[in-house]
């Protein structure tokens, strides 16, 4: 088990709590059960020193003076020390997330055949790709892209396909709609139209989560260019 410091300014004071690192970063995350994650319950305004926080500082700062309630809201809304094993932990998982993306939606543009993971994996290494184990592949991967093909060549196959919503589901199914939207339209009835672009290794899920929205009532047809 590594013990560290999570911490959470409230007001003027800071609040710590010793935790378990991995079962914090899990109820983080919104997994586990608080009583799992606190190596002591005991609330500090500085563990080092080992000071306590008052009652009356939790009640004010927290509503509360109950430290596994208080505990939970220093872990959600707060900072939980990482040890360097455990960034590389999460860089490396990353890393492979990564690959496997970019092996499942780019292909070389002068084969048009998709690259094996270990190429892309040398390349990133090769390169020095940076990449942030806190953030999506998608919000990073066009960066990642730009900075591989300095030494390979790799662009993402994209997919383009024509949906139509019943009016019934169009709350329901625009959020995932609007991440790949390019094109919309309403008809009189109320149905939506769109038409979304998005990497082709993700299609299949894609159409998994519209049918699931929309209780397999969205038409979709891929558009060939």
């Amino acid at each position: 088990m590594a013990e560290v410091v999570a911490k959470l300014r409230q007001g003027n004071k800071e609040f710590e709590i010793l935790v378990d690192l991995d079962k914090a970063m899990e109820f983080k995350q919104g997994k586990g059960d608080i009583t799992e994650v606190l190596a002591i319950d005991t609330i500090y305004t500085d563990s080092k020193k080992g000071l306590h926080a008052s009652e009356d500082d939790l009640k004010k700062a927290f509503k509360t003076a109950d430290p596994y309630e208080v505990a939970a809201q220093i872990i959600k809304k707060g900072v939980v020390q990482l040890t360097a094993e455990y960034r590389k932990k999460l860089r490396d998982a990353k890393v492979k997330q990564v690959v496997t993306f970019l092996a499942r939606n780019c292909i070389d543009p002068k084969t048009n055949l998709p690259h094996p993971p270990q190429r892309i994996e040398n390349a990133i290494s090769e390169v020095g790709v940076k990449i942030d184990e806190f953030k999506s592949v998608e919000e990073q991967v066009n960066n990642i892209i730009k900075d591989l093909q300095k030494v390979l060549p790799i662009k993402i196959e994209f997919k383009k396909i024509a949906v139509k919503i019943p009016a019934a589901y169009t709350g329901k199914a625009y959020s995932i709609l609007r991440e790949y939207l390019k094109k919309e339209e309403w008809t009189s009835s109320g149905d939506l139209v769109v038409v979304v672009e998005l990497p082709a290794g993700l299609q299949m899920d894609f159409f998994s989560k519209l049918n699931s929205l929309t209780q397999g009532s969205a038409e979709t047809k891929e558009i060939k260019e």
